[in-house]
Order: C-alpha cells, then sequence, then structure tokens
C-alpha cells in the first residue's frame, strides 16, 4: 500500500486545491516580476550551480555537505535569518539502526532487527522500498557526516526505541546525539545560528540523555551526580575559551562547519518563492532577488508548515493551529507548495510529529518527563483517565484526536499532579519546592486548589468523576499495576519515570494538597506530511511518475515513519538520511 494521500480539499479539474491555484497565481505573478527584473541586468556570477538546496536545517545542510563532497557546486538558500531551523532547536537525537556509534557502544543491533522493528512500527503505509533505503543509507550516512565535519556522536544509553517489545525493538535503545561541540570553530557565524527551544542554563553543558536525571536531581543520587558532571563540563570548556554546544545546537552548528570547509556558500533571507520549470524539468528556484540555477537538481528540505493556518486548517483535524507547536517559525509550507504547484503528489498531510504540549504564556512547552513520573494523571474534559500517560508522545495526541467529541472533550485534556509531585520533580524549568510562575496561572495554563473536587470545579471536569479517577489510580499505585492503561509496562514507559519509587517507577498515589492542573493541547515537533518522494527522494506525481530535476527531504517530505514514530530521533535521522540520499542520486545520474 502506498502512503495515504493528501486529506479532502475542494480540488479544481486539474487536481489542485483551490488555495494552491490561488496562492499559485500570487507567486506567479511576483515571479515575472523577479524575472524581469532578472533579465534586464547581467546574471550574477554565482547564480549558477550543480544543486541548489533549499533549506538550512539538518536535511539541507546533509544534502548540501554530501553533494559538495561528491564534486557538485552547492549553494544552501535559507528564508531565515538563522540556519539550523528546527534541528537546532531540538534535543538532537537520531534514530539510525546499527551505525556505528552504536555498534561501538556494543549495542546488539543487526539490520535483520532493524527491518523488523521499522515494519512493525510503519505497517503498511510506507513502501517497504523506502523503509529499506532510509536503513541501508543510514549508517553510511552516520559515517560521512563524522568524516566530513567536526560532528561526533553519543550514544543515548537507556532511551528506549519507543516500542521495544516490537520484534527488533531495542529497549536499551539505538539512539545517538551530538558530541559536545566548540562554537568557536564557526567563528562569525555562530552570531547566525537558530536559537534552541529550551536554552541550557549558563555554565552548565548539558546533553539530552542528561535530562531523565536533572529531572530527579532533588530525589535521586545520580542525579545529583549528573548535575555535577554537567556544571565539570561547563567548567572545562570556560576554562579552555571554548563556546560549548550541545544537542540542536551541535548538531546544526556541526553541519555548518562542514559546509564553511567545504566552501558551500549558506544565503540567509532568501526565501523560495517558486521552483523553475523547463521542459517539464525543475531548473532552479527563484527568490526575491532572482532566479538561481541548478544544472543538476533541487533539493528541498524548507521544513514543514507547522507555522502555516491556511494549510493547517485545510489538511488537519480541528483544533488545530500554529500557536501549539514549537518549529520554527519560518516552517509556514513554502517548499511544500511550491513542489504541489510543480505537479507534485502530497502525503500524510494530516499527520505531525505530535505531542501534548501546556500553552504557557511564553511559548508552548513540550512534556516528556512530567507525564510520565509518578503522581500524576492524565484526564479528559470528563473527568477520566484516557490513555497510558507514560505512552510515546505522538500516540497520546492521537487518542486525543480520535476520542475527542461533543459528549467527551479529549481537547483540551489535563495532567492533575500533587503538591507531593512537585516537591520532588523539576517542570519544566521550575525546582522542586519553588513556586510556579504566576503568569500560568492567569494565562489559564495551570490551576491549583486544596481539594480535587474544588481542583474539578476550576478546569470545569465533574467533581465525582475526577474523585473517582484518583482514587482508582492510587489503588493502581498501591499495587504498582495499572489495570486500564497499563502503565509502566514498557521499558519506555520507566526511561522518565523514578526508579526509587516500588513497585512501579511510574506509579505514585496522589494524596498531598494542593492539587494542579495543567491544560494539555496537541502540540507538535512540526508536521510530517509534504511532498511523495521514493526511495532516491526524488519527488513523484501522483501517477507515480518522477518529476525531473526535483528531491525532498526531512518535513517537506512525507515521512518514512508513516503515521508513527520509531524513537527518539525518528525526525532527524530519516531527514539526514533522505538529504545524504538525494544529494548522491544526483552525484550519480549524468
Amino acid at each position: 500500500m502506498v502512503e495515504s494521500s493528501r486529506s479532502a480539499a475542494t480540488l479544481t479539474p486539474a487536481g489542485q486545491s483551490r488555495r494552491t491555484l490561488l496562492k499559485g497565481a500570487a507567486v506567479a505573478g511576483g515571479a515575472l516580476v523577479a524575472g524581469a527584473a532578472l533579465g534586464s541586468a547581467p546574471a550574477r556570477a554565482d547564480a549558477e550551480y550543480d544543486v541548489v538546496v533549499v533549506g538550512a536545517g539538518a536535511a539541507g545542510m546533509t544534502a548540501a555537505l554530501t553533494a559538495a563532497k561528491r564534486g557538485l557546486r552547492t549553494v544552501v538558500l535559507e528564508k531565515a535569518p538563522t540556519f539550523g531551523g528546527s534541528a537546532a532547536r531540538s534535543g538532537a537525537g537520531i534514530w539510525i539502526p546499527c551505525n556505528e556509534v552504536v555498534l561501538a557502544a556494543g549495542v546488539p543491533d543487526t539490520p535483520a532487527k532493524a527491518a523488523a522493528y521499522l515494519a512493525r512500527v510503519v505497517g503498511d503505509t510506507v513502501p517497504v522500498e523506502r523503509q529499506r533505503a532510509f536503513l541501508a543509507a543510514g549508517p553510511a550516512m552516520i559515517s560521512f557526516v563524522m568524516r566530513n565535519s567536526p560532528l561526533r556522536f553519543r550514544f543515548m544509553e537507556g532511551y528506549s526505541d519507543y516500542y521495544p517489545e516490537f520484534p527488533g525493538g531495542m529497549p536499551n535503545g539505538r539512539s545517538i546525539e551530538p558530541a559536545q561541540l566548540d562554537g568557536n570553530l564557526l567563528g562569525a557565524e555562530l552570531a547566525h545560528l537558530n536559537g534552541s527551544y529550551m536554552p541550557t542554563p549558563a555554565g552548565l553543558v548539558v546533553y539530552s540523555a542528561d535530562y531523565k536525571w536533572l529531572t530527579l536531581a532533588a530525589v535521586n543520587p545520580k542525579g545529583l551526580a549528573v548535575s555535577a558532571a554537567c556544571l565539570a563540563r561547563g567548567t572545562e570548556a570556560a576554562l579552555r575559551g571554548e563556546q560549548p554546544l550541545t544537542m540542536g545546537q551541535a548538531l546544526a552548528g556541526g553541519l555548518r562547519a562542514g559546509l564553511l570547509a567545504a566552501g558551500v556558500p549558506v544565503l540567509l533571507n532568501t526565501p523560495l518563492l517558486d521552483l523553475i520549470i523547463e521542459s517539464g524539468r525543475v531548473t532552479g528556484v527563484r527568490t526575491p532577488g532572482g532566479a538561481v540555477r541548478a544544472r543538476r537538481g533541487v533539493i528541498v528540505g524548507s521544513g514543514g508548515f507547522e507555522h502555516s493556518a491556511a494549510m493547517r486548517a485545510e489538511f488537519q483535524r480541528q483544533p488545530i493551529g500554529t500557536s501549539w507547536t514549537i518549529g520554527a517559525k519560518e516552517n509556514t509550507g513554502d517548499g511544500i507548495e511550491a513542489g504541489e504547484r510543480a505537479g507534485a503528489a502530497l502525503d500524510l498531510m494530516d499527520d505531525a510529529w505530535w505531542g501534548p504540549v501546556i500553552p504557557l504564556p511564553d511559548q508552548p512547552y513540550f512534556c516528556l518527563a512530567e507525564r510520565t513520573l509518578p503522581g500524576c494523571v492524565l484526564v479528559n474534559g470528563n473527568g477520566v483517565r484516557f490513555v497510558n500517560e507514560a505512552a510515546p508522545y505522538s500516540d497520546v495526541v492521537h487518542v486525543m484526536y480520535d476520542r475527542n467529541t461533543p459528549a467527551a472533550p479529549h481537547i483540551p485534556a489535563w495532567l492533575i499532579v500533587d503538591q507531593n509531585y512537585r516537591d520532588k520533580y523539576l517542570f519544566r524549568d521550575v525546582a522542586p519546592l519553588l513556586p510556579l510562575p504566576d503568569a500560568w496561572f492567569g494565562s489559564g495554563a495551570a490551576y491549583q486548589a486544596w481539594t480535587i473536587e474544588q481542583l474539578a470545579q476550576k478546569i470545569g471536569v465533574p467533581q465525582a468523576a475526577l474523585r473517582g479517577t484518583i482514587n482508582r489510580f492510587n489503588g493502581f499505585a498501591a499495587t504498582g499495576k495499572d489495570l486500564d492503561f497499563h502503565r509502566g509496562d514498557s521499558a519506555y514507559d520507566r526511561y522518565y519515570a523514578d526508579p526509587l519509587v516500588k513497585p512501579n517507577p511510574c506509579l505514585a498515589p496522589l494524596w498531598l494538597p494542593p492539587f494542579y492542573a495543567f491544560k494539555i493541547v496537541p502540540g507538535d515537533l512540526g508536521t510530517k506530511g509534504g511532498m511523495r518522494t521514493d526511495a532516491r527522494a526524488r519527488v513523484l506525481r501522483a501517477d507515480g511518475s518522477v518529476i525531473p530535476g526535483l528531491y525532498a527531504a526531512g518535513n517537506a517530505s512525507g515521512a518514512v515513519m508513516g503515521h508513527s514514530y520509531a524513537g527518539s530521533g525518528s525526525t532527524l535521522g530519516p531527514a539526514m538520511t533522505f538529504g545524504y540520499v538525494a544529494a548522491n542520486d544526483i552525484a550519480d545520474t549524468l
């Protein structure tokens, strides 16, 4: 079965949505003006390349580095005033089975295990050929990046695959993340690095794998040891005169450093207006400054459409909007729409890299550990639990949408905790025992009350139902068995849990007032629908034919993960891999 196609829209006889045609007409007008201006002056010496890459995120920069190292003259065009996109904002987990980093760490991974696991996770929503291409090229991509940039990677030991019980699943994980990188390697370009979603506190060097233990620092000796290690790394880096980068900052910075060394220009503030098509082939990109020609191919790695209200309204379920995503703000689907105008079929447009978020007044907060730690429950608008709180974050939001009805509202949902929970665990960046910011309560993102019944009244759920839910959950906590949703049964459930809580590290009773409720809405790390591509990252039409000269990778393309999520880094791993695949295909094609 091929990947699911775009959701229903008002179609013209040509098969394009009315939104696309109207926007296309406006873009065409702008392109004509730009073309006339370009034609009235000599072409710039740098206006033609072998490969034009759209987007300076992980997909685009990996593609550009690969093309350059294959001897192709390459340029990267970036809409934003910064490089890095959503990758720079991320924790930078990378899911690539059988790569040299995990094998060197002793992970008992094999191609057969990886293929069995991915097939079980993805099901029949993604062609087997694309799955195989990802698994075959991923390890080579990681090795290539390490040979051609300052990036090095660390095994995220213990960060389980999201479905470790599936055939081929790894309870101890197979994800990697960037090692510490000195930002001084970037020189003046460091100032153009997109900021992180949650900046690391000054003086600390923190890896993604550390956050699990930092959350537990007040109650677990290892948490204190990890905190001390983060401080020691920061102190050592300062003494060496370094500007230490980790997580997404290291990933984006390391790829940019590789491009600097390879002589690849990254043109910021250079948005894509449209693709240039000549004799049925994509031959370049129109920008506000004129045409940038591609002799061999264009690779679109411009990200998803999470910040396009029109596209989200057209393709995705309600309620939806642009204020709940943590993707880069420039991701408005420009590359996807340009590809659609060129004839590309679209896949998975109804889906995203979902996750439960709290709509805090400064920015949405993506919940990981907070809903897994013992002493919390997630309830719907009827005050009833509806999901394993510790399940993979994408699954939680799928359930929220699937079960959301007027009679049983699931959007928003509510995360309920007690003071015992707050006394033990870091919550976002608020340390245990410290009060939550007043702005959280003032915005309606958080509520506090001295009884469960009072809390229920404040958030508008039935008092008896919420009390019954808490009582039943407290009984499960006492026995260590969640008979309703099996929280704590999976190794993934236990990753962000508290190992000192017995008999189940995910379950503890809610008993100590005051009680807190946090509003939970369907957020995301970015959308996962885009242009349909084949195993070579070539963009396809609805009839399966290839659009010559056009490639796509990352969130501008339909995800190889389909509607699911294999493990930490299921966004970045395939994005980088198919950027690598696209560039190599161009180099290998005469």
